[in-house]
C-alpha cells in the first residue's frame, strides 16, 4: 500500500503557498480524536486527525460536514484517504490542515502505520530555512506516489511551476483580471476561518439580511445589522455596528455574491443565531467588501428539509427548513402585541407536499405585505419556527428566508408531483396533540439523569424534551415565588409602590399582587441528581397550595413554611422536562424546565420494570 501514498506531500503543503499544493494527496490516518470542546456551546463535534505520507505526519482538523465519516467508522485509524478540498491555518505556531473534503479509499482497507513518519517543524523554524523546491532529492523515482509521474525533477512531473495543477477547489485564486480589486487573492472557505488568521478573503452569497436594529441601554445607544453568508463549505453570520451599518448596509443585498475581507473572527454567540458555525464575523473600520462579477460561483442556499408530515414530530419552538407547494394565500391582518402594544402585519399562507399534509405558515411585517408569489408556486423556507397555536403551524423569524421556485432537485420533484396528482388531492392537518420531539429526532422518551448528562441534552440550538422518573430531594427556599400582575394573561412582575403594586406592562396599580411559583428543585434518581426549574402550574401540584398561601406562611409563620417545604420533599413523580441552552451573565449553560408532571402509577411502573428485566435477559 505504500506505493499509493503521496510520499513527501505533507512537507510541500507545510512549506509552500496554496498555488503549489499537491493535487488530491493520498494519506494514511494515524489517529482520530474528538476535541474537548465546551459541551454547553451547542456547537457540532470537532475532530483532530493525524495524517501521514509515510515520511512525515501532520495534524489536521476535520470539517464538521465530514463528521458522519467518523460516526460511521469509515474514517478511523489505519484508513487511507484522498484529500479533495483543504486549506491551511496557523495555530500556535504550527500549520494545521483544515480538511474540507476527502474520499475514504475503502478498497485499501485498514493497515498498521506505514513507515516511520516524523513530525514537521514549527512555523518559526520553517521561516528560518531557505525556500527550496521539492526535487529528486526528496521525491525520487522509487518513492514517488503512484498518482505522480516518475523520472522527473518536479513534484508535478513535467509541469513547470507556472503550469502546475490548480490548487484544491476550496482554496483557490479567482480567475479574470484583478477579480478581487487588490484584496488577498487566496479565497478561503468559510469553514476554514478562525481567529488565528488575519489575511483572508471569502467569496460568499448573502442569504439573509436583517433590518437595522436600534438599542438603548445604560451604556448609551447604537444600531446594528447582520447578514448570513454562504459558500461551498458552509455558512457564517456577520454583524456590523454603528459606523459599519452606515458603511455596509446599503452595499450588501440578499442573493448577491461578494468578496469580503479584513473582518474580526469571534466565537459565535449562539443565543443570537441559528447558523451552524463555531465562529462569526464582525465588520470593522478596515473591512473591505466588493461585489463579485461572477454571481454563479457560489450556491444559492443550503437546506435540510423536514417533510410536512414529519413536522408533527418536531419539538415546539424548533427551527427547521421546509418546502411545499403554495395552495392558498390569506389576507394581510394587523395584530397588536400584548407585550409592547405595537401593531404587526401578518399573513397566513398554506403549503402542501407529497406526504399528504398541509401546513399554515405565518409571514410577518414587510414580507407579509409584499408577498406576491402566485398559487401553485414551490416555496422553500429556511429557518422557520414550529408553533402549536391553533394546531401545528410554522412562523417566519427575522432570520428566516423564503425562496420561490428554487432551482433545486427537491423543488422540481415537488412540482412534478403536484402537476401529476397533487392538485386534486385532499390534505391532512396536524392536531394540537402533536407528539413532542426534537428536530434531531429525540422523542420525549424516559431518560435517567445519567442519560440526560451523557447525551448532552439541551446543548443543541433547539430544545430537547425528555421524561424523568425521579424524587424531589431538595427545594431552594430563596425566591420560591414572585409578585405577579393579577390581570388575566399578564403574569408580569409588579413592584411595591408603598400601599399599591404597579404593573409596567398594564400601566396600572393594584391593591395586592398575585404570587406565582418560580422554584428551583433538585431531583434525584439512582444515577444522579439534576436541578430543575418549576413554574406556577407545576409548583401548585408539588406544594399542594397556591403561591399566595405559601408566601403568607413565609412572611408570617416560618414553622408552617418550613413544614410545607419538608412535606413536598422526597416525593416521587414522572417529570416531563425541556432542556434548552440559556445565557446567564455571558455564560452559556443548559436550563432544565419541568413542563408538566404526574403522580407515580406504580402498576404501570412495575410493568416497565418487568419488561426491562425480560429484555435484559
Amino acid at each position: 500500500m505504500a506505493e499509493r501514498l503521496s510520499v513527501g506531500s505533507l512537507r510541500v503543503i507545510n512549506t509552500s503557498d496554496s498555488s503549489s499544493y499537491p493535487p488530491n494527496p493520498v494519506l494514511q490516518v494515524l489517529t482520530v480524536k474528538e476535541l474537548n470542546s465546551n459541551p454547553t456551546s451547542g456547537a457540532p463535534k470537532r475532530y483532530r486527525v493525524v495524517l501521514s505520507d509515510s515520511i512525515n505526519y501532520a495534524q489536521s482538523m476535520l470539517s464538521t460536514q465530514l463528521n458522519h465519516l467518523v460516526a460511521e467508522n469509515k474514517l478511523a485509524k489505519g484508513a487511507f484517504v484522498q484529500l479533495t478540498q483543504f486549506t491551511v491555518n496557523i495555530m500556535k505556531e504550527r500549520k494545521i490542515l483544515i480538511v474540507l473534503g476527502l474520499d475514504v479509499l475503502t478498497e485499501l482497507g485498514f493497515m498498521e502505520k506505514i513507515g516511520n513518519p516524523a513530525g514537521l517543524e514549527t512555523v518559526d523554524a520553517l521561516r528560518q530555512q531557505p525556500q527550496t523546491s521539492v526535487n529528486e532529492g526528496s521525491i525520487n523515482q522509487s518513492s514517488a506516489p503512484a498518482n505522480y509521474p516518475a523520472n522527473t525533477g518536479s513534484f508535478y512531473g513535467n509541469n513547470s511551476p507556472s503550469t502546475a495543477p490548480a490548487p484544491p477547489p476550496m482554496v483557490k485564486r479567482p480567475s479574470g483580471p484583478n477579480p478581487t480589486n487588490g484584496y488577498s487573492t487566496i479565497i478561503y472557505p468559510i469553514e476554514g476561518l478562525s481567529p488565528y488568521q488575519n489575511k483572508w478573503t471569502i467569496r460568499a452569497r448573502v442569504t439573509n439580511k436583517s433590518d437595522i436594529k436600534h438599542w438603548h441601554n445604560q451604556r448609551g445607544e447604537g444600531k446594528l445589522f447582520s447578514v448570513n453568508l454562504l459558500d461551498e463549505s458552509g455558512e457564517i453570520r456577520a454583524t456590523g455596528f454603528n459606523d459599519q451599518v452606515d458603511a455596509f448596509y446599503d452595499i450588501l443585498h440578499e442573493g448577491q455574491v461578494y468578496y469580503i475581507s479584513r473582518c474580526r473572527v469571534n466565537i459565535a454567540k449562539k443565543q443570537f443565531t441559528n447558523v451552524q458555525n463555531e465562529y462569526e464575523l464582525m465588520f470593522e473600520r478596515d473591512t473591505e467588501i466588493k461585489k463579485a462579477e461572477d454571481q454563479s460561483a457560489v450556491p444559492v442556499a443550503r437546506f435540510s428539509f423536514v417533510s410536512l408530515q414529519e413536522v408533527g414530530n418536531v419539538a415546539k419552538d424548533a427551527v427547521i427548513d421546509v418546502i411545499g407547494v403554495l395552495q392558498s394565500i390569506g389576507p394581510v391582518q394587523q395584530i397588536t402585541s400584548r407585550a409592547t402594544s405595537r401593531g404587526f402585519d401578518k399573513r397566513d399562507i398554506t403549503v402542501v407536499d407529497q406526504t399528504g399534509f398541509e401546513m399554515r405558515i405565518t409571514l410577518w411585517g414587510k414580507l407579509a405585505i409584499e408577498f406576491s408569489a402566485p398559487e401553485e408556486s414551490v416555496l422553500a423556507f429556511k429557518g422557520v419556527k414550529v408553533n402549536d397555536f391553533q394546531g401545528r403551524s410554522l412562523s417566519m423569524l427575522t432570520s428566516s428566508t423564503m425562496s420561490t421556485d428554487p432551482d433545486i432537485q427537491e423543488s422540481h420533484l415537488l412540482k412534478g408531483w403536484y402537476d401529476g396528482q397533487g392538485r386534486g388531492q385532499d390534505f391532512a392537518k396536524h392536531s394540537n396533540n402533536a407528539s413532542i420531539s426534537s428536530v434531531s429526532g429525540r422523542s420525549a422518551e424516559r431518560k435517567t439523569i445519567a442519560d440526560v448528562q451523557a447525551e448532552h441534552l439541551g446543548m443543541s440550538e433547539t430544545p430537547d424534551y425528555f421524561s424523568l422518573k425521579g424524587t424531589i430531594v431538595y427545594i431552594r427556599k430563596k425566591n420560591v415565588s414572585y409578585p405577579a400582575c393579577p390581570a388575566p394573561d399578564c403574569n408580569r412582575k409588579v413592584f411595591d409602590q408603598g400601599g399599591s403594586w404597579r404593573c409596567e406592562k398594564c400601566n396600572k396599580e393594584y391593591d395586592a399582587p398575585q404570587y406565582r411559583y418560580i422554584m428551583t428543585i433538585a431531583v434525584g434518581d439512582h444515577t444522579g441528581q439534576l436541578w430543575l426549574n418549576v413554574f406556577d402550574d407545576v409548583g401548585k401540584i408539588i406544594m399542594h397550595k397556591s403561591a399566595d398561601e405559601l408566601n403568607d406562611y413565609q412572611e408570617n409563620d416560618e414553622n408552617a413554611f418550613m413544614n410545607c417545604m419538608a412535606e413536598a420533599c422526597y416525593m416521587p413523580y414522572i417529570f416531563q422536562c425541556r432542556a434548552k441552552q440559556d445565557n446567564f451573565k455571558g455564560e452559556t449553560r443548559v436550563r432544565y424546565t419541568v413542563t408538566s408532571l404526574s403522580q407515580m402509577n406504580w402498576q404501570e411502573e412495575s410493568k416497565k420494570l418487568i419488561d426491562y428485566i425480560q429484555a435484559a435477559n
